[in-house]
C-alpha cells in the first residue's frame, strides 16, 4: 500500500512521494516546517492510511535518547531489596521500556513518530544513530539484543530550532512541507467545515493571507490558526460581508486572538493603523 492522503488530510503530491520514498527506502522520514502545517498530524493519518499502529514519542528540552530505549530503576531495586522483595531477583522487573523497544517489538509494524526532535540537546540526534540505522540496540542490564520484528515507519518532526547533525541528517529522507497556497488551503478548510459558505472562506483567507505578509510579523499565523479562527467567525456568525468592511482605522481583524500569538505582532498592527490614519489626515 502507498500513501496517498486521507479524507482529513489533503497532502500534495510532493509530501505523499516523500513519504512512500521513505517507506521504499527504509529510512527515517525528517519532516520540517513552519508550526502549525500538519507535521504531527502526519504520522497519524499514515498510520490509519495505512492501518498501522502508531506510536508517539513526543521530545522535550531534557529528553534523552537513552529515554526511547529503556530506563533502569536502580533506586527502586535498591528500595525493594532493602524490604525483602522478592522481585529484586529479577533485573528485568526494573526495566522501564521506551518508545523504540514498544516499535520494536511491535507484532506489526508499527509507525513510530519521534516528534519535535529539535527540542533535544544538540547530541540527542547522534545518540540514537546506530539504532534507527540497525533497528536494534543491547540492553546492558539485561546481556539481551532487541531487535526489529518489523520494520517501523519513522517519521520525525522538527521546527528548525536547531541545526541537526550532518552524519543523523545523512541516514534521513527528507521534506520540507511548504505553507499551502491559496487552493490548497481551501482544500484543507472544506476537510474540516464542508458545509462553510465560500464568500465567508474567500474573504477570510484574503485577510489571512494579507496578515502573513505584513513585513516585521514576528510569528506568522498557521494553518491551525486559520482553523481556528474560522471556527469563532462561524460561532460568532460573523458574515462575509462585515469582514470585506472593516473599520479602515483598524487593521487588525475581528476575533484577531485566534491568529496574533504576541503583543509584539498586536503592537505592529496598532502602530500600521496609527500610520494609515496619519497618512489620510
Amino acid at each position: 500500500m502507498k500513501f496517498q492522503g486521507t479524507s482529513n488530510y489533503i497532502a500534495t503530491e510532493d509530501l505523499m512521494i516523500a513519504v512512500n520514498a521513505a517507506v521504499t527506502l527504509q529510512r527515517p522520514l525528517l519532516i520540517k516546517g513552519e508550526p502549525g502545517t500538519g507535521k504531527t498530524v502526519l504520522a497519524h493519518e499514515v498510520s490509519k492510511a495505512l492501518s498501522k499502529p502508531l506510536i508517539e514519542w513526543h521530545i522535550k528540552s531534557t529528553t534523552k535518547a537513552q529515554q526511547g530505549l529503556y530506563e533502569y530503576d536502580a533506586v527502586t531495586r535498591l528500595r525493594d531489596s532493602q524490604l525483602g522483595d522478592a522481585r529484586v531477583k529479577d533485573i528485568s522487573n526494573y526495566i522501564k521500556k521506551g518508545k523504540l523497544w514498544e516499535a520494536f517489538t511491535k507484532d506489526s509494524s508499527p509507525v513510530l513518530l519521534i516528534d519535535e526532535i529539535d527540542k533535544a540537546d544538540i547530541e540527542f540526534p547522534n545518540d540514537l544513530l546506530q539504532e534507527l540505522d540497525r533497528m536494534e540496540f543491547f540492553v546492558y542490564e539485561t546481556s539481551e539484543t532487541i531487535k526489529a520484528h518489523n520494520r517501523p515507519i519513522v517519521i520525525i518532526t522538527s521546527n528548525n530550532e536547531k541545526e541537526l547533525p550532518d552524519a543523523f541528517l545523512r541516514r534521513c529522507f527528507f521534506h520540507y512541507i511548504k505553507f499551502p497556497e491559496k487552493d490548497t488551503m481551501e482544500e484543507i478548510v472544506q476537510v474540516h467545515y464542508p458545509n462553510i459558505k465560500n464568500e465567508l472562506v474567500t474573504s477570510a483567507m484574503s485577510i489571512f493571507y494579507e496578515i502573513r505578509e505584513v513585513p516585521g510579523l514576528k510569528k506568522k499565523p498557521s494553518t491551525s490558526e486559520l482553523l481556528d479562527w474560522l471556527k469563532l467567525l462561524l460561532a460568532e456568525d460573523i458574515s462575509p460581508e462585515t469582514l470585506r468592511e472593516r473599520d479602515p482605522n483598524k487593521l487588525i481583524p475581528p476575533l484577531h486572538g485566534a491568529l496574533l500569538k504576541n503583543e509584539q505582532d498586536v503592537h505592529l498592527f496598532e502602530r500600521l493603523a496609527f500610520l494609515a490614519r496619519r497618512e489620510r489626515t
